[in-house]
């Protein structure tokens, strides 16, 4: 079994990442990210990733945890932060362009409703002059009428410019939403680069380490996680070995075998921290 490391799904670059160095030792302070918007850090927590065998992620996330938990800092750290502040400030803004074209539909077939009345009330007025009737009674519902059709051409209006004012609100909301999906994109291929850098940072303890544990081989590592063609399982036993946690690392039955079948030794001894076998 051969770690995917070059394909690893979840380490891909999302649009275009940068390079990165190792800035500095002490306090982890890569701890503020967002996609639109899950929590999870950008370098993983050195338990959450390596307090299990198998681990189920892949080489770098493993090495960053373990550089992590070793005090290393990723130079992106601050960048991260602005970044993931930048997009948790962003609002989208509420749309609701259907029912403002609604009401504007009915806006404007009440005022056609009410301009064919008038034009029937205004040609009875006509007709009664015309005959020498009293129009006084037309005239009245001619009023009313005009009234109800201004009132009628106010309300048109008013639902003409609340939906103008609702597309202006549904394009400010498109901007903000490429604004946001950019902002993701660029903030998952930080945390990535943070990843690397911190991975490649603890790289040379690992190779080291591949050589103490069963089925590893430094010649296997190369010189960087996407160069590494040994086992997955040996990958991981070096990661936690050079790791500083305190455990107990919990073991896959499969895995505990594999380490009690390496000529004897204790998965304690290998791993360097207590262990447990919650399915034994």
């Amino acid at each position: 079994m051969t770690a995917p490391e070059s394909g690893d799904v979840d380490d891909a670059p999302v649009a275009g990442g940068a390079g990165t160095s190792i800035a500095s030792t002490g306090h982890d302070r890569l701890d503020c990210e967002s996609t639109p918007l899950p929590d999870d850090e950008p370098v993983p927590d050195p338990v959450d990733v390596l307090g299990r065998l198998p681990t189920g992620t892949s080489l770098r996330r493993e090495l960053a945890a373990a550089a992590r938990s070793r005090g290393l800092v990723s130079s992106l750290a601050d960048e991260i932060s602005t970044i993931h502040a930048e997009l948790t400030a962003i609002e989208i803004p509420a749309v609701d362009l259907e029912s403002a074209r609604r009401r504007l539909a009915d806006a404007t077939g009440e005022e056609g409703r009410l301009k064919e009345r008038v034009a029937t009330v205004r040609g009875d007025v006509r007709a009664r002059r015309a005959i020498d009737a009293d129009p006084t009674e037309a005239l009245a519902d001619l009023e009313a009428a005009a009234a109800e059709l201004a009132e009628a051409q106010t309300a048109r209006i008013a639902a003409e410019q609340a939906l103008e004012r609702e597309r202006e609100r549904a394009a400010a909301a498109r901007d903000e939403r490429e604004r946001r999906l950019a902002l993701h994109d660029r903030l998952e291929n930080r945390k990535r680069d943070a990843r690397e850098e911190l991975a490649l940072a603890a790289y040379a303890e690992f190779r080291e380490a591949l050589s103490t544990v069963p089925g590893g081989d430094p010649v296997d590592a190369g010189r960087r996680p996407s160069e590494y063609e040994g086992s997955d399982l040996a990958a991981s036993f070096a990661a936690i070995r050079i790791a500083e946690i305190e455990g107990p690392v919990a073991l896959d039955p499969s895995v505990a075998s594999v380490l009690e079948a390496a000529e004897g030794t204790r998965p304690e001894a290998v791993l360097d921290v207590p262990v447990t076998r919650p399915d034994l």
